[in-house]
């Protein structure tokens, strides 16, 4: 697809309209800035309740990590619910549990509501990399059952485990039936189709330059401004230098996907035998999936900087090798990487700058649940209904140490201790 970088996802893009750049002046309810998860969702809910609303977007819709991510539609939160329960309490962890519940239910209502063409399948698979991981994920499907009722976690034996995946890397792992996969890129692309269905304009290639602080708002871009009684910042990792009040709270990190060549039925499903998602327990994850032609969509390893590697096939070959060796003779087809936002604690960030300015960022690799749900949100909040938003503003997400300029250094240092620890026994 013209103006995406180059990918499976984007080689395999179901259509899109010819984009349109603001050229002009206009007044609305709402100006969203982002047409990614975040963006394309409250534009959706927030002209299915009647306001008149407008996303501006840098490149084009679907361009960041939106359109770029491993597929994986997980259940709850970046951290497990014992952590939450440990950092915000019993009753929150509860509510927070909830609303991500929510968001998995939303993202299923919102593909079938609105027949998007995505390639949705059930099943997302946790798998021990280390021996003492594997009584942790029993424990946590006992726990889920007994506490939150959540009885779609199945813990899978290391025997059964080396059925399912083929590979001997595994020493157990947990089956998340609620969860699912699906190709990231056409889910927002039907996002966007639907929200257009409901009136929403969608302008690309068109990057907001600045945002005033006045009441009603002012976004500028390069031809036209928009004039709006709410402005919604849906940027995450793309955010820039455009509002420097919470940009030192998230920190931009890029994750890398390559896709083999087709594997055939057969060979496939010697990989992953149900055609679940799959993603290990190692602090810089290994996340992959079966494509709907047979391919192995194999994601891992992260870098800190600007720049990706100049050979991302050969960055992620490595990772993709130790857990399956036999595909030593596979071509790789397609190669590329996305940048996605993490906070310190690994919660989102959500908030408001001013009342009529509201802001949701730093999924941390949960983006396809919490950015859908939090459109959702961000829509009940515009119209008066903040309840469930101000659950998730109300944690406090600090700034990176340092802020913008000096928050990578402190991030390597920790980043390569968690990578050791992947490596030790």
């Amino acid at each position: 697809m013209s103006g995406h970088p180059a990918s499976y996802y984007a080689a395999t893009a179901n259509e899109m309209p010819v984009p349109a750049a603001l050229a002009g002046d206009e007044t609305v309810d709402v100006c969203i800035i982002g047409a990614g998860y975040t963006g394309l969702s409250a534009a959706l809910h927030l002209a299915e309740r009647g306001y008149k609303v407008t996303v501006l977007e840098a490149e084009r819709i679907g361009f960041g990590a939106s359109g770029r991510n491993g597929g994986q539609l997980g259940t709850g939160h970046r951290k497990d619910q014992r952590t939450l329960e440990e950092k915000v309490g019993v009753e929150w962890a509860h509510r927070l549990w909830a609303l991500a519940v929510d968001g998995v239910a939303t993202v299923k209502d919102l593909i079938a509501r609105h027949e998007i063409d995505c390639d949705l399948k059930p099943g997302v698979l946790h798998a021990a990399w280390k021996r003492d991981e594997a009584p942790w994920l029993e424990a946590e499907a006992e726990h889920m059952a007994r506490e939150y009722g959540y009885e779609k976690l199945r813990y899978i034996p290391p025997a059964e485990m080396r059925g399912m995946v083929g590979t001997a890397r595994y020493f157990g792992g947990l089956l998340d039936e609620g969860a699912a996969h699906l190709h990231p890129l056409n889910y927002c692309l039907g996002l966007a189709r639907a929200a257009r269905s409901k009136g929403v304009r969608i302008y690309e290639n068109s990057p907001a330059t600045d945002i005033s602080h006045t009441d009603p708002a002012r976004v500028r871009t390069a031809s036209g401004t928009i004039t709006a009684r709410h402005v919604v910042l849906a940027c995450n990792a793309y955010l820039g230098r455009l509002e420097p009040r919470i940009a030192g709270r998230i920190m931009p990190v890029n994750n890398f996907i390559v896709a083999t060549e087709p594997l055939g039925e057969n060979r496939a499903r010697s990989l992953i035998r149900d055609n679940v998602g799959v993603q290990d327990t190692k602090f810089v994850i290994d996340y992959y999936r079966l494509s709907a032609d047979n391919r192995l969509l194999f994601g891992g390893g992260e870098n800190y900087s600007s720049r990706f590697p100049n050979d991302i096939a050969a960055f992620v070959r490595k990772p993709m090798l130790r857990v399956f060796p036999q595909l030593d003779d596979v071509k790789i087809d397609y190669a590329w990487g996305g940048t996605l936002a993490i906070t310190m604690p690994r919660v989102p960030d959500f908030g408001r700058l001013a009342p009529n300015v509201i802001y949701a960022q730093g999924y941390s690799g949960q983006g396809i649940n919490i950015a859908t749900l939090a459109g959702k949100l961000i829509a009940e909040a515009v119209a008066g209904q903040s309840e469930r938003f101000d659950c998730l503003g109300e944690i406090k997400v600090p700034n990176f140490p340092g802020g913008t300029w000096l928050r990578y250094p402190g991030l390597m240092l920790g980043v390569l201790w968690y990578t050791l620890k992947d490596r030790l026994p």
